[in-house]
């Protein structure tokens, strides 16, 4: 294992774990190939499934209310300190640092400290992919850590080559079977096949510069799919992230691991590799016990938040193994329709009254027997003691992490731009603050 090994961090936007290492029918064969020369996180988990959110928590190693993220970016939020960022941890080892494609975390990239930020005209992988091959074979002696950032899977996707190819998709299962949720995912799909050429051409450039053994490859996404019930919720839909780690440190082999994992346990691990002291604020827990297979598990739950997406709609969950508690703040009880994103299967829903149900403030799913959170339990009498102990290990969590909402409503920044929670788009008119 090299000293100090180069990190390429990869990631896409709205994935979830919808890439063929996972068991879906979407054609993502370079991904594929990593999973099988690393090691793949079946239960790896995004801390807020928001975008910005998401990719604070990674790079920071702290949950979202913590490093201050609970929002988006774009929209007028941001870090609390950006000397958090991992990068600069790295800069006191030596390492050169870039930025290339989508990252979200400033509306001002160059005040996140990367050594250089690439300029160019999208984050798609047409232009993403020459830049970063640029800048592969231009390594230096010095460690590098490269954020290869692509817009693929977002919204708006590609349409399907042909209309017909949507005859023969999977809409999410929490979606109905229907013409316009297969064209949504056979869309989708498209898109996804791109993402994974991206992610191919930049592994084969790694092989061409003879860096592949020396560089710990971290590919993920920021949450789930950009689908009714999925993105910018806490059910696992929204949460659950396609996670492939290869290189040293034991990330080798084609693993799976059934363990617990949270994007925060990314820059411990990182630590860990380059033999580096954890900055103190960090909340995570490092992987290498489990890519070595000297634990069986580093953490007996997740936590997640989401404060913000386009609009407020504060909610806090955790979730071990069996259980998952979200708990809703605030009096309102119907859906944010803003913060799910425009699309076929959200006018299909819409069309059927999805917009009027109503939320209940708490919810405890049976991970085991009801993997598609479809069944509330939390008003179930045989199933109270389950809540309370959630309901306290949540409370400890938010407690332990000084969480804001515990104190009330979050206020957003002075400047920001938000959505009306009563709205229906995240396109509708904004709001400045």
């Amino acid at each position: 294992m090299p000293e100090l090994p180069n990190i390429l961090y990869i990631h896409s936007h709205d994935t979830g774990r919808w890439v063929r290492p996972y068991g879906y029918s979407v054609r993502t064969p370079n991904i594929q190939r990593l999973a099988e020369e690393g090691v793949l996180f079946r239960k790896a988990f995004c801390a807020a499934p928001t975008c910005s959110g998401s990719r604070a928590c990674l790079l920071t190693g702290q949950y979202a209310h913590s490093n201050g993220m609970v929002g988006l970016a774009h929209r007028g939020f941001s870090l609390k300190d950006y000397r958090h960022h991992i990068v600069h941890t790295l800069h006191e080892l030596g390492y050169w640092s870039a930025l290339i494609g989508e990252q979200h975390i400033s509306k001002k990239p160059d005040v996140i400290g990367y050594d250089e930020v690439v300029k160019i005209s999208t984050s798609h992988t047409d232009d993403v992919v020459p830049v970063t091959l640029d800048l592969l074979e231009r390594a230096s002696d010095r460690p590098f850590f490269l954020s290869v950032g692509f817009f693929e899977t977002h919204r708006e996707w590609f349409r399907p080559s042909s209309p017909k190819k949507a005859n023969y998709v999977m809409p999410p299962a929490n979606l109905p079977d229907a013409p316009e949720t297969r064209l949504d995912m056979a869309a989708f799909q498209e898109s996804a096949r791109s993402l994974d050429r991206g992610i191919g051409a930049v592994l084969d450039a790694l092989d061409a510069e003879g860096l592949t053994e020396d560089t710990l490859v971290i590919c993920t996404t920021d949450h789930g799919l950009a689908f009714p019930g999925a993105k910018a919720t806490l059910y696992d839909r929204g949460l659950g992230v396609m996670l492939i780690l290869r290189g040293p440190g034991g990330f080798t082999g084609g693993k799976a691991s059934d363990a617990l994992v949270s994007h925060i346990d990314l820059f411990p691990t990182v630590c860990d590799l380059a033999g580096v002291e954890r900055p103190e604020w960090l909340q995570g827990e490092s992987l290498l016990p489990l890519a070595n297979e000297e634990a069986e598990e580093v953490r007996d739950a997740i936590f997640a938040e989401k404060t913000y997406h386009v609009a407020y709609e504060p909610e806090r969950c955790v979730r071990t193994h069996r259980w998952k508690y979200i708990r809703r703040f605030g009096d309102r009880t119907r859906p944010v329709l803003p913060n799910t994103d425009d699309g076929p299967s959200k006018d299909l829903l819409l069309s059927y009254g999805w917009g009027e149900r109503t939320i209940p403030q708490e919810q405890l799913y049976d991970i085991v027997l009801d993997p598609n959170e479809a069944h509330n339990l939390a008003g179930d009498p045989a199933h109270a003691q389950t809540l309370d102990e959630l309901r306290e290990k949540l409370e400890a969590w938010m407690v332990e992490t000084k969480d804001p909402l515990l104190d009330g409503d979050v206020p957003a920044p002075e400047g920001a731009e938000l959505n009306d929670p009563d709205g229906l788009s995240p396109n509708d008119p904004t709001i400045v603050v």
